[in-house]
């Protein structure tokens, strides 16, 4: 891979990666971006080719997710932006595209996104693998060792700073 050069950052694909009904997806406007197509030209294809795009593949926001998104996003409801709800593609859905959208950009850039897929679930086995060993270790020991481990899972847990995709500010608590 030394000698490949990177069509698109990891961080990017990374960032477009979001969790929706508890599944890691890429909304289909993220990734007609990085595609460099249209997303009217992506659905269009993804309409076309219907039968590979089962439910766990594939499948539209309701409008309470688009709202959660909007808010969570901060993008306003003002006129432009999306008239219709958007599509969410899973890991699946996304090696599937390749196959639809048929360029040599949707190849090189689907590689891309698959290896993002893996970092992300490698990270997540490696949170929770060491969660258990933590788990196991305090029950094995005493209460002596109760502060090392609760530094530990201080450490553990994720700051503001592992939140920098997210926009806006918190509220201070009313009194």
């Amino acid at each position: 891979m030394a000698d490949e050069e990177v069509l698109i950052p990891a961080d990017r694909i990374e960032k477009a990666i979001l969790f929706v009904r508890g599944e890691k997806v890429m909304l289909a406007a993220d990734l007609a971006d990085l595609y460099a197509v249209e997303t009217k030209t992506l659905n269009r294809a993804v309409k076309r080719n219907l039968s590979r795009f089962p439910a766990d593949f594939m499948f539209q926001l309701t409008q309470e997710e688009v709202e959660a998104l909007r808010f969570h996003f901060g993008t306003s409801k003002g006129r432009g932006g999306r008239r219709y709800r958007p599509y969410a593609f899973s890991e699946l859905g996304v090696a599937m595209l390749s196959s639809v959208l048929n360029s040599e950009r949707a190849v090189k850039v689907n590689i891309e996104i698959m290896r993002a897929f893996v970092r992300l679930r490698q990270l997540l086995a490696t949170h929770a693998d060491l969660a258990r060993k933590l788990e196991a270790l305090e029950k094995k020991y005493d209460t002596q060792f109760k502060v090392v481990f609760d530094a530990i899972r201080q450490l553990m847990a994720p700051t503001a700073d592992a939140r920098q995709g997210r926009i806006g500010f918190k509220t201070p608590p009313r009194d």
